[in-house]
């Protein structure tokens, strides 16, 4: 049976979407609704492809996968392990906006993208994502080991030495603790250079300054974002356990991270976060390339196609070394 009061709140007016999220006394939540787009399998008009393969049946995850229908001669593309984005409650790989980011920047990249659908809170609180998060990379892990049997698109064009781990929002947040999950497992012959966590979702239990002044903000309201970090922690965790607040105690696994673009602008929530999160990365010498653009808002590429063009660009210059 759902909770009235949340009923009535999330029932309100708001710019923000993520206002529309409905808690129920059954540890449940009722989500907006967002459009979704089906994968284009072999459509022979399309500029990118991708499909669906399962994951996990038992967890009804599966992953999008993506490449360019033009292949280059004599060259492995990248992969890039995409999570998106949606403070760990709502949105979906195959959500329309997540959809589309990813067709534009498998051709903007020209590398294979997969991206992940991942188990969501509250029904399916931290770390459940994270769990799903590493099953991916151990998958692709098999598609190198066992090319004979592996998924045809990863084997035949791509580069198991070159996998990166990318995310926006909570997506970030589990990449950033997917690689650090990573560096205890043996992966050869695959290869994790590097992630990209892009507007990474973090938080604390003492407001910062961009977050005081995200009150009334169209993306991200401080309403919502108490209400996210309520449904994703562990029950009883407070805002400075470690899936939220990286920055409270450092992780042993820090020091053998791979090397990070974290990308973020002035107009956004978290901004402060991101800032607090990078000072962290270097002070423990961890290899870390960080750019924060004037302006902007959270989740700011899927509105702004010229704000989605330039971190294109980051990531293909990361992904080649050139940051």
């Amino acid at each position: 049976m759902g909770d009235s009061s949340s009923e009535e709140k999330a029932s309100s007016k708001s710019t923000s979407i993520l206002l529309q999220i409905v808690e129920h006394s059954d540890g449940s939540a009722s989500r907006p609704f967002v459009p979704v787009s089906a994968p284009s399998d072999d459509r022979p008009d399309a500029a990118v492809l991708s499909k669906d393969v399962p994951l996990n049946p038992a967890h009804n995850t599966w992953l999008r996968i993506y490449r360019p229908s033009v292949l280059p001669h004599a060259t492995n593309l990248p992969i890039v392990i995409y999570f998106h984005g949606g403070g760990f409650v709502v949105f979906s790989a195959a959500s329309t906006f997540y959809h589309g980011l990813c067709e534009a920047m498998t051709g903007a990249i020209s590398a294979l993208v997969v991206s992940l659908e991942y188990r969501l809170a509250p029904e399916h609180r931290l770390p459940a994502a994270y769990e799903d998060a590493v099953e991916t990379v151990l998958w692709i892990r098999s598609q190198a080991r066992d090319p004979a049997a592996g998924e045809p698109w990863l084997v035949r064009h791509g580069d198991f030495s070159r996998c990166f781990l990318m995310g926006s929002s909570s997506g970030a947040n589990m990449a950033y603790h997917a690689g650090l999950l990573a560096t205890a497992l043996e992966l050869l012959p695959l290869r994790l250079p590097g992630l990209i966590l892009h507007q990474p979702y973090f938080g604390g239990v003492e407001r910062t300054p961009s977050e005081i002044r995200s009150e009334d903000d169209p993306i991200l309201p401080l309403q919502a974002n108490d209400t996210l970090w309520r449904l994703a922690l562990p029950k009883g965790a407070g805002r400075d356990h470690e899936f939220c607040n990286p920055v409270v105690a450092v992780p042993p696994e820090l020091r053998h991270l791979p090397r990070c673009l974290v990308k973020g602008c002035e107009g956004d929530p978290l901004v402060d976060r991101q800032r607090e999160f990078v000072r962290m990365l270097e002070r423990e010498g961890a290899s870390v390339v960080a750019r924060v653009d004037e302006g902007g808002f959270h989740s700011v590429e899927l509105l702004d196609p010229i704000r989605a063009e330039s971190l294109f660009a980051e990531v293909r210059r990361f992904i080649c070394n050139d940051l």
